[in-house]
């Protein structure tokens, strides 16, 4: 039976683990860290349970699929509940917009708010669930290795929505500058300002509008949970504080990878964890790409994450919370085009024990909260306390409640501890983003181009940041693998 050794254990490490277990193939996963799950791992303390990373599950069809190869359904890991309001998004003092559970009651918020908008989201809806399908179906399982890949009949007819950016599509027919912000708030998750993302990208509306926002029992780790106990299901073996320091090749082939600890003889690796980092642990003539390559390219952002425990419930605010009370085109200048601290940033508010109260004890709440900041910043414990102080005073502003007298206790992560925890290229926190240059083909290969037995999966190669995409990308190496394994061995 060849062994193939699994690099991280985050979502698309787990991915590829499993459909590598179930062709058997013997596989082991190397994680660096004390906890499985990568960024989606669990911090607990006195009580409070908190989702280190993702929180906003997205596309669920997504972790359907992914359950179904298996012959499983999501339900048998975890369990689902639909938020409702999804989400709100805060514009100011008493002036905040509840995005409903329901497609009908969002385009009747949006024609109340501006009348007119209703028809054209419609449309725009419409337009977006196509674009979904098309993406899900013809684009986003490809492995990036041809330019045929993005031609079908169906893109053919959608060309210009790969010329247009989503800000022009939106801002055609919407004007209201709130509205706007909810239409292209999505692309965050694509980790690219709207005005350099393509408009076929518009198919994350759908994401959000149509398919809504769901919450997994236990927060996102107990996604991870899933996929491990799954994972060990199919024979996948589990292995923590196991930092890779090299791996040892002969012939064009990876033979061993050494840890701090130990060392795996291998058949094949995949590497889950951080692209750029993988390639540290080659020789410089092994390499895919340069350590110059990687600083022209344009990242997704980092963040400012803040982990916080309450002594009393917070009422006045969602699960998820979005404050848009400052001008986002100011912070995402200082994010992309003119790196530095921001002066006035949007940030995000998640209450989860509100939906899940078996995250504290009874009475109190969880809150985590981020701040997107530019990749490579130099932060500190200072630079964190200042920017906790300023979410602090504007939820004070917004929502007449001052959250300092109730904190327990505190604890941030920042550029910084991304790039010592995950060993994060420039400490980015969800990747490359995808801007037209950076889509597809024009990712990093998913295969090293020098070594045969090599291969990358996650948030720096195909298809591009986010938990679905993460599990897409899993799929991706694997059936890469799988069909060219007579190239390999």
């Amino acid at each position: 039976m060849s062994k193939v050794v699994i690099i991280g254990s985050g979502f698309s490490a787990l991915a590829s683990a499993c459909y590598m277990a179930k062709k058997g193939y013997s596989v082991k996963v190397l994680e660096k860290n004390e906890e499985l799950g990568g960024r989606a791992s669990l911090l607990e303390i006195d009580g409070f349970k908190f989702d280190m990373g993702p929180s906003w599950y997205w596309m669920p069809d997504i972790f359907e699929r992914f359950f179904a190869d298996f012959g499983k359904k999501v339900s048998e890991y975890y369990k689902l509940e639909k938020l409702s309001p999804a989400y709100r998004v805060i514009f100011g003092k008493d002036d905040y917009i509840d995005i409903a559970d329901d497609p009908e009651k969002i385009i009747a918020k949006f024609e109340e708010i501006e009348p007119g908008s209703g028809k054209h989201l419609r449309k725009f809806m419409e337009d977006s669930r196509k674009n979904y399908e098309i993406a899900m179906k013809d684009l986003v399982y490809n492995p990036g290795k041809s330019v045929m890949e993005l031609v079908s009949m169906e893109t053919a007819t959608r060309l210009n929505l790969f010329v247009q950016n989503i800000s022009q599509t939106v801002r055609k027919n919407i004007k209201n500058p709130k509205l706007q912000s909810i239409l292209e708030f999505p692309v965050l998750f694509l980790g690219a300002k709207p005005q350099n993302t393509p408009a076929f990208y518009n198919f994350m509306n759908h994401a959000d509008f149509g398919l809504g926002t769901w919450y997994p029992k236990g927060g996102f780790n107990a996604v991870a949970k899933g996929m491990v106990r799954l994972a060990k299901e199919l024979g996948v073996e589990f292995l923590t504080h196991q930092e890779v320091i090299r791996i040892e090749t002969k012939n064009s082939m990876a033979k061993r990878v050494v840890t701090t600890t130990d060392v795996f003889e291998t058949d094949l690796v995949i590497s889950g964890a951080d692209y750029a980092h993988t390639e540290q642990l080659l020789n410089a003539d092994e390499k895919n790409y340069s350590e110059d390559y990687w600083q022209k390219k344009v990242f997704a952002p980092s963040s400012f994450l803040y982990y916080v425990a309450f002594d009393k419930k917070v009422p006045e605010l969602q699960h998820h919370n979005l404050f848009f009370d400052t001008d986002f085109g100011q912070h995402a200048v200082e994010i992309y085009d003119d790196p530095k601290l921001p002066t006035k940033p949007l940030f995000y508010a998640n209450f989860s024990s509100k939906t899940d109260q078996d995250l504290c004890p009874e009475g109190k709440e969880v809150g985590f909260f981020l701040i997107p900041v530019a990749v490579d910043l130099k932060d500190s414990q200072e630079i964190h306390d200042q920017y906790f102080e300023l979410i602090m005073s504007r939820i004070e502003e917004h929502i007449g409640v001052d959250l300092r007298k109730h904190v327990i206790f505190k604890k941030s992560f920042g550029v910084q501890d991304f790039k010592e925890r995950y060993n994060s290229c420039r400490g980015n926190a969800y990747g490359l983003a995808n801007t037209l240059l950076q889509t597809s083909i024009l990712r990093p290969s998913i295969n090293n181009k020098k070594i045969k037995n090599l291969f990358y999966t996650g948030q720096l190669t195909v298809p591009g940041p986010g938990v679905p995409p993460a599990l897409i990308s899993g799929k991706v190496v694997t059936d890469y693998i799988l069909k060219n394994q007579h190239k390999i061995f």
